[in-house]
């Protein structure tokens, strides 16, 4: 786990927000009675991206972040944390308090803005959660993934890194594979 970060115990294990999953479908247009939360501790929902190159296929993270913001009516909220080098914005879902944050680095280096958050929250490795563009899945396809590799993802691996962890949930949003003419990286900072 990432520096010194513990598991809780007791009255501080409270309970979590239901599974990424259903409350980012909730929050992207289904009915709000879908989700019920009681959580006393912040949960930190991270889109990864270039926040030099808003709408490309590289920061989807930051624009499912944006829409998630907008639908929690937060999206005129998002402030600069110097600190942790990254807008963020508080969003309260019921008794749930959520940290969404838009990493201010290019995509290689956003686990340093990941783990400065992590410390000056007191978060622990499963109260993070990464949203982030995935080339093997096909345009538009979701899943959510706990743990493991980054596979191929620079993202994914500066915060499996900064953060000494792997087991961060991951919502992955499909954005397709390059035609055989355009290489990847010209590919995911192309715009959709």
């Amino acid at each position: 786990e990432y520096m010194g970060g513990g598991e809780r115990r007791g009255e501080e294990a409270m309970m979590r927000p239901q599974p990424l999953g259903q409350f980012l479908r909730w929050a992207l247009g289904h009915r709000s009675d879908e989700l019920q939360t009681t959580s006393y501790k912040p949960v930190m929902v991270a889109g990864l991206g270039n926040h030099m190159f808003p709408g490309t296929r590289h920061s989807v993270g930051m624009a499912v972040l944006n829409h998630l913001a907008s639908k929690l009516d937060v999206a005129d909220q998002w402030k600069r944390d110097k600190r942790c080098c990254a807008d963020m914005v508080v969003a309260r879902l019921g008794e749930a308090e959520l940290l969404l944050m838009k990493p201010r680095k290019f995509m290689n280096l956003n686990g340093i803005s990941l783990a400065s958050a992590a410390e000056k929250y007191n978060l622990n490795i499963e109260d993070i959660y990464l949203v982030h563009d995935d080339l093997d899945k096909p345009l538009g396809k979701i899943s959510l993934k706990l743990g493991g590799s980054a596979r191929g993802h620079n993202g994914v691996r500066s915060c499996i890194s900064c953060l000494r962890s792997d087991r961060m949930v991951r919502l992955r949003i499909g954005i397709g594979r390059p035609t055989a003419k355009a290489s990847v990286e010209d590919y995911v900072l192309s715009r959709f």
